[in-house]
């Protein structure tokens, strides 16, 4: 009974020196958890409109800590254009530089690195949103659980039943319960209690194959969004999609690029657990062969119907999270690219100013020099292209400007999704 007496008072010490850790580093740095309220992001009780980017490289890179100073480099150089949100992966399934090795087994060194990024992003006061795991292969995604379930001796039919397979849904809500819980080895915050990060993001870019309706897909984030909630209610949540129409709105399918790939924009993003939408847009991909004028009339009818969307149905901010110009585009020039991002920025600040739900953008993607092999088209060192620095700032002061005007009575309205 001592024994156990003295055991126990070393375990309430050592919990509350975690606990007094945790709160003198929330203090401190990016404090404040973003909120929303209406349809707007709100950060300490102010209005939240912002610039950023996405990097999806930084926990790969950071797991190698002699690499890490390109993290660095990055936060350091978005930061001083006013780039305060960064969307990156929280996943590496199988294969090199694994986070997750194999179902539940972690690489405490890749893990090590992930710490580095969140503890970097606050340094230089840059929030984050990070994503759960890839609809793609590319650091494993969805076909690398299906190919551990079928090493498990599940039967499984496609990569899509990562959608519907119980065995599959486990070994994803495991991987989530991993993250979300995980503590910071540099930060000493548990990454549920950090403000650093802005939001957690279900899958990149989910498409389902199997049934082009969205409903098998809505099913899943409805599961996977509860479940999220239940493990952290202080952080804001998002599905990861592109923006694709599916049936609740039949009209709506010609705005997509001529095809569908499994999603429902609205009925996806009306479920209560997610707290923002968000589209990408790449209209030299999706239109290749028209030209830029034509390309851009699309992004700016891709834009404006979500917006609508977004603030007349689902009342949820909306957010462009990948937009860009590849350098592979035919007649590619670093002026075309400026022009373009320039084009985009303006309509971004225009719908945002107007009163709606457009509430800032994340360009596909910022590199550190000595990147190369990272390259695959859309990358931007801003150490090397001032022009394109100089556009980015701008926009960056505007929606930091934007905010600051839209303070006023009516933003004192308790926040939905804050933290209790």
């Amino acid at each position: 009974m001592a024994s156990f007496s003295r055991i126990s008072c070393v375990f309430g010490v050592l919990l509350f020196l975690v606990l007094a850790s945790e709160a003198r580093v929330l203090g401190t740095g990016n404090a404040g958890f973003v909120a929303t309220r209406d349809s707007h992001f709100v950060l300490n009780g102010s209005p939240f409109l912002f610039n950023g980017f996405n990097a999806y490289w930084m926990m790969h890179v950071s797991a190698d800590p002699g690499e890490r100073y390109k993290v660095s480099e990055v936060f350091r150089d978005a930061s001083a254009v006013g780039l305060t949100v960064c969307r990156t992966w929280a996943f590496s399934d199988g294969g090199d530089r694994a986070l997750q090795i194999s179902p539940g087994t972690y690489d405490e060194r890749v893990f090590q690195g992930l710490d580095f990024v969140i503890s970097e992003a606050r340094k230089y006061g840059i929030r984050l949103i990070l994503s759960f795991v890839n609809n793609y292969n590319d650091f494993g995604g969805k076909l690398q659980y299906a190919q551990w379930a079928r090493n498990a001796g599940a039967r499984i039919n496609s990569e899509d039943d990562f959608y519907t397979n119980q065995v599959l849904k486990n070994y994803y809500k495991n991987h989530i319960r991993k993250i979300v819980t995980r503590f910071n080895t540099i930060t000493k915050i548990t990454y549920k209690n950090d403000p650093t990060i802005m939001a957690w993001e279900l899958m990149n870019e989910p498409r389902c194959q199997a049934d082009y309706s969205g409903k098998t897909v809505n099913g899943w984030v409805q599961d996977m969004a509860t479940f999220v909630k239940s493990l952290d209610k202080r952080h804001l949540l998002e599905i990861g999609m592109e923006g694709f129409y599916g049936d609740t709105k039949p009209e709506r399918k010609q705005v997509n690029p001529g095809y569908q790939v499994g999603t429902d924009f609205i009925s996806n993003n009306l479920i209560r657990e997610i707290d923002f939408s968000t589209i990408h847009a790449y209209p030299d991909i999706w239109l290749s062969g028209k030209s830029d004028n034509e390309q851009m009339v699309f992004m700016e009818k891709w834009m404006s119907s979500h917006r609508d969307d977004a603030r007349g149905i689902l009342k949820k901010p909306l957010v462009i999270a990948e937009f860009g110009k590849s350098s592979k585009d035919p007649g590619y020039s670093l002026t075309a690219r400026d022009l373009y991002m320039g084009d985009v920025y303006r309509d971004i600040y225009r719908f945002a100013r107007t009163g709606g739900t457009m509430s800032g953008s994340l360009v596909w993607q910022l590199m550190a020099e000595g990147m190369d092999s990272y390259h695959d088209g859309y990358e931007i060192i801003l150490s090397q292209n001032p022009s394109t620095a100089a556009i980015m700032s701008r926009q960056s002061h505007a929606m930091t400007d934007l905010s600051h005007l839209f303070v006023g009575p009516h933003h004192t309205q308790t926040a939905r999704k804050s933290a209790p």
